[in-house]
């Protein structure tokens, strides 16, 4: 496959850095990253615009059988007796398996969320070829938490767009409609969602007005194509993040 095409660099992007792209695909993607500074700048580009909606997302517990199936997959059975003893002692301190497995996640997290911490504002915008725009972003998942939706508009801009990221089944009769949710007041309409490619929406006012004070995005299957407020079922939801 020649990875020629703007369109295609932009999926394979966004999804690699979402962690949707798997596999072989996956791995192909990572050679081409090696290969190429453009492919490379690309996911720079993408690891600051969703890195930022992850700060937004609620923290989980893990339960205690996950970290014991963490380790009965990454330690192998012959060491676990002699391992056991040296996690025993660290437990304690709160650097048991649960510990370590939460530092390497927060320290990858910092990287993508915060990347400045590592280099300067400078080397980042060298990285992905120009400096990011101020803009408000949502990433929208189902209720399994699958990426669906990347909607985006600059902050000053009068238009928003929405770009599909995962496959959405047409649905049969009805309309998916994007709504804002302010954190307090009545959600409006930001216009009806693609369930393929992407769709630019012309905003009545900058988002900084429209969106200044809503914490939240969600898409709705409405009977009628011109709902006044949200009434059908959500079917995908998510944080709407300011990026600057």
């Amino acid at each position: 496959m020649r990875y020629t095409s703007t369109e295609v660099l932009e999926h394979l992007a966004s999804s690699y850095v979402l962690g949707t792209l798997t596999g072989g695909a996956r791995r192909r993607f990572e050679r081409l990253q090696r290969d190429r500074a453009d492919v490379r700048a690309l996911v720079s580009q993408w690891e600051a615009r969703l890195g930022q909606l992850a700060v937004s997302v609620p923290a989980l517990q893990p339960s205690s059988r996950l970290w014991t199936a963490i380790a009965a997959r990454t330690r192998p059975a012959r060491e676990s007796t002699a391992t056991a003893g040296w996690l025993g002692r660290l437990k304690p301190a709160g650097l048991g398996l649960g510990g370590l497995a939460a530092g390497i996640l927060a320290a990858s997290l910092l990287f993508v969320t915060a990347p400045t911490m590592f280099i300067s504002s400078d080397q980042l915008a060298m990285r992905s070829g120009e400096k990011l725009p101020q803009s408000y972003v949502g990433l929208l998942t189902d209720a399994q938490g699958h990426g669906k939706l990347l909607v985006s508009s600059l902050r000053h801009g009068k238009t928003m767009t929405v770009k599909v990221i995962g496959p959405i089944t047409p649905p049969a009769s009805g309309t998916l409609m994007l709504w804002a949710v302010p954190a307090s007041g009545q959600a409006f309409s930001l216009g009806k969602v693609p369930t393929s490619g992407s769709a630019v929406t012309v905003l009545p006012d900058t988002s900084e007005k429209l969106l200044a004070k809503v914490s939240l995005l969600v898409v709705t299957l409405e009977a009628s194509e011109t709902p006044v407020t949200p009434g059908g079922t959500i079917v995908f939801s998510g944080n709407c993040a300011k990026l600057w």
